[in-house]
């Protein structure tokens, strides 16, 4: 890992694409809560950053810490760069804290089997250790939100009595959020990140 406060590069990036407007907490849940031209200038300023970053420097951003790898993820999201797809799945699969949303919309946002599958190797990864609490609803949401794009039935096993999800909730003495209803979250984030890439592209275009 590389920390910003000793890496001058890493650093560098982060003042110019994580931290303005403090960026990286308003990526995910807080994003939804912005409306009006405060939605719009977010949204502007989110493209903006995605047309402006480098394959490289998206590349250095996912080799720190939560605030970078959120803040990256997100941009990639909005500029469609699928070729971090695999990246981005490692992420999500070696995630020991509570940040994997923001890889989940990524791979959402993407929206094939491809992303599917690491969806789905998370989940059976995580769910049958019910000491680790991070994300389980969110990455469930996630498949939902892609079933539903895709016209599959790939959480259906996981949902199903006796499945891993009831293994997981049984086992955890945390409030545990129902998945399905959690997917109206998932669709709105997506939905956000699909606004942004639209107008990334037509801006891109008109460069």
């Amino acid at each position: 890992m590389r920390y910003a406060n000793t890496d001058p590069e890493l650093r560098d990036l982060v003042r110019r694409f994580v931290t303005p407007g403090r960026r990286y907490m308003r990526l995910g849940g807080s994003a939804l809560r912005l409306s009006g031209p405060e939605r719009d200038l977010f949204a502007r300023e989110l493209v903006q950053a995605a047309r402006e970053i480098t394959p490289a420097e998206l590349g250095i951003l996912l080799e720190g810490g939560w605030r970078e790898c959120r803040t990256a993820s997100w941009l990639i999201a909005v500029a469609g760069r699928t070729e971090f797809r695999s990246r981005i799945g490692e992420l999500l699969l070696a995630s020991g804290g509570p940040y994997g949303g923001a890889y989940c919309i990524t791979l959402a946002t993407f929206g094939t089997s491809a992303d599917a599958d690491l969806v789905c190797r998370y989940l059976e990864r995580y769910l049958p250790r019910p000491d680790l609490v991070y994300d389980r609803t969110f990455a469930l949401s996630t498949l939902l939100h892609l079933d539903a794009v895709l016209g599959t039935e790939r959480a259906s096993p996981y949902l199903a009595v006796g499945g891993l999800w009831q293994q997981w909730t049984d086992a955890t003495p945390n409030t545990v959020r129902d998945p399905q209803e959690y997917q109206q979250v998932v669709d709105q984030l997506c939905s956000f990140a699909g606004e942004c890439a639209e107008l990334f592209t037509r801006t891109e275009t008109r460069h």
